[in-house]
């Protein structure tokens, strides 16, 4: 499975991110977890410790490996460089592994914009392709809203887009907004989770005001999960009543993309 998981900051992206690795790696899948949101912190809900955290460069800042794939340094302007650099030792290289679990950071390009064509983007784009088309471990993005990091065909390499969402307006327009770059991109479907509900009420409003959309499920509001970012351990620990309601949600999952291929 690759799965892209977007939408507003702050609704929950990282929290489902973390909790999909860890139901997929605990069934013995090899999985690459990305970060590519400008604020990463999906190494802490992993459970990884801030130390470790920190030791994870950006591949969009190594400068040096940047030059090296592509002919030119990062931030360079009217230069040739390579549209096609190698990235297929990056993954296991410039990775950090928790059990089945290797994660990675992808970092912001600065400057250029969403349709930048540097060197920095094009090692970034050229690595999920690889990521997405050629490997076969499980690969879970967790994405800004942008989605600047995918093009067109990896994109469509992509097997669900899922929007996080929490109940209110300014998330669901997020949602929407999303759903229509990916579909520029060539993706057919996105499903929803709701996140951060608390009573049915909750969960029927994002339900009814997404009736384009396929509702895999809700991470309802639990205390443990912000107790466990207090404390830097892994979310998985802290709440298994969530971990038990997204392997429904892979199940779904699963069941709704094979019914689609």
């Amino acid at each position: 499975m690759k799965l892209a998981i977007a939408g507003k900051g702050g609704v929950g992206k990282t929290t489902l991110a973390s909790l999909l690795a860890t139901v997929y790696s605990n069934d013995g899948n090899r999985v690459i977890a990305i970060d590519a949101d400008p604020d990463a912190n999906l190494a802490l809900a992993l459970g990884l410790s801030p130390q470790e955290a920190g030791s994870i460069a950006p591949i969009v800042e190594m400068s040096d490996l940047i030059e090296e794939r592509t002919g030119a340094r990062p931030g360079s302007s009217g230069m040739f460089f390579k549209l096609n650099p190698k990235v297929d030792d990056i993954p296991d290289r410039f990775s950090l592994r928790k059990g089945n679990i290797r994660l990675m950071v992808m970092g912001t390009i600065k400057g250029g914009g969403t349709g930048c064509v540097c060197p920095e983007s094009v090692l970034l784009k050229s690595l999920l392709s690889h990521l997405l088309l050629e490997r076969e471990d499980v690969v879970i993005l967790d994405m800004e809203a942008g989605l600047e990091h995918l093009g067109r065909g990896t994109a469509q390499a992509v097997d669900a887009f899922i929007i996080v969402v929490e109940p209110g307006k300014r998330s669901l327009q997020t949602a929407e907004a999303i759903s229509r770059l990916a579909a520029d991109l060539g993706v057919k479907q996105s499903y929803v989770v709701g996140s951060k509900t608390r009573d049915d009420s909750d969960r029927q409003y994002i339900v009814e005001n997404l009736p384009g959309f396929e509702v895999l499920g809700f991470i309802n509001f639990d205390p443990s999960l912000a107790e466990a970012d207090r404390l830097g351990t892994a979310l998985s620990d802290a709440a298994p009543k969530a971990v038990a309601e997204v392997q429904k949600m892979r199940a779904r999952l699963e069941a709704a993309t094979a019914s689609k291929t």
